[in-house]
């Protein structure tokens, strides 16, 4: 493309504006995009728990004073003490058909992280496996669901056309829950035997959680989360901050008659916590530069709750812990919050994301009728 590129880092509140405002400019014409709440970016890149164990720095691509594309690159101490890696990340990332000014920015991270000590890069992750992460890079067939990411086809090419490689890929799989009722017709009768066998010989009790001591039920969630995932490609464990965060934004979002936890001899040893499709009315109320976000609230509470809009279900967080593994455990946590999502009146389920070596998980949700229907890819290249 004609004109000088530039890349210049973000530094003041002005140039946090422009980084955050240039996404509608990506995806002015994309019936798809899912626009974020102006708040909760702003709030992403500055006062984020994720900075207390993170170094994160910002940059713009401009040509001709236009801005043309972003990038964050950080490096994420709380994964590579996991990890005994060096590994450095960059996300956040969004450009315009403009090959040039890609190459730029992705240089200009792997720049960043060389020159603190890392000797790969991986991404995209906005921030971490925590947040959203990866690119899609098959399944462009409708809008993203809650915390999972969009982005142009072109990126693909620009990515990898940079030197990057596949590093993992993180599958969505779709149920249509239209094909069952909440009594178990259309169930495979051979999955409910098996799920009730399975708690009758561990005698494990699966109860809902208790929105009371939410606190509390928060902190049992974390802890076989952390147990559970420790050893799970791209895991980093939560600090309190950062699930105090979490707790606190999904609190009034969440449905709880769909979220459950397995416990043995009075131990939580597994949970699942899906998550009702917010996007579906956020796509409506559709968020943007210079609307007041009161405005924008009021759209979106009426296409939640008065036009009730949410159709769709998301099976996006849940963990056995390893002890348990093997038992059906994780079945039977499924199918219990499967049912309940149809009783709940919800039409459609998708169980996201599931790494792509992760064949029990996969097996639960093709059992449940899951099929893959979106791919999200996480890249690396070596420094």
């Amino acid at each position: 493309m004609a004109g000088r590129l530039i890349i210049t880092p973000v530094e003041t509140q002005a140039e946090r504006n422009v980084f955050i405002h240039f996404a509608w400019k990506v995806y002015q014409d994309d019936p798809y995009w899912v626009p974020p709440l102006l708040s909760e970016q702003q709030e992403l890149l500055t006062t984020h728990p994720f900075h207390e164990h993170a170094t994160v720095r910002y940059f713009l691509a401009r040509r001709e004073g236009e801005v043309v594309g972003r990038i964050a690159a950080f490096i994420n101490y709380g994964h590579n003490k996991h990890w005994d890696e060096q590994v450095g990340f960059f996300g956040l990332f969004e450009v315009l058909d403009d090959q040039e000014a890609a190459n730029k920015l992705l240089e200009t991270a792997e720049e960043f992280v060389r020159a603190e000590g890392m000797t790969a890069i991986r991404g995209p992750m906005n921030f971490s496996t925590n947040e959203e992460c990866g690119l899609l890079v098959e399944g462009w067939n409708g809008p993203p669901v809650i915390m999972l990411t969009y982005n142009p086809r072109y990126y693909v090419n620009f990515i990898e056309d940079a030197g990057y490689v596949k590093a993992m890929d993180l599958l969505a799989y779709i149920v249509d829950l239209t094909k069952y009722q909440p009594d178990g017709t259309g169930i495979n009768p051979k999955l409910l035997r098996v799920a009730e066998r399975v708690k009758q010989r561990y005698n494990i009790k699966v109860r809902p959680i208790d929105m009371r001591n939410f606190d509390e039920e928060a902190k049992l969630i974390k802890e076989v989360y952390n147990a559970a995932w420790s050893q799970n490609w791209g895991f980093v464990p939560f600090t309190d901050a950062e699930m105090d965060h979490l707790a606190m934004g999904l609190k009034q979002l969440l449905d709880p008659e769909t979220i459950f936890i397995a416990e043995k001899e009075g131990e939580a040893i597994a949970f699942i916590l899906p998550f009702p499709d917010l996007n579906q009315p956020l796509l409506r109320a559709y968020p943007r530069p210079g609307v007041p976000e009161w405005w924008t609230m009021l759209k979106l509470f009426y296409w939640w709750k008065v036009r009730r809009s949410v159709t769709s279900i998301r099976g996006a967080v849940g963990g056995v812990k390893a002890q348990y593994r093997g038992r059906g455990v994780d079945a039977v946590l499924f199918l219990t919050s499967l049912l309940a999502s149809l009783r709940r009146g919800y039409t459609q389920s998708e169980i996201s994301w599931v790494l792509e070596t992760n064949t029990p998980m996969r097996q639960t949700a093709e059992n449940v009728g899951g099929e893959v229907y979106r791919t999200y890819r996480v890249y690396e290249k070596k420094l």
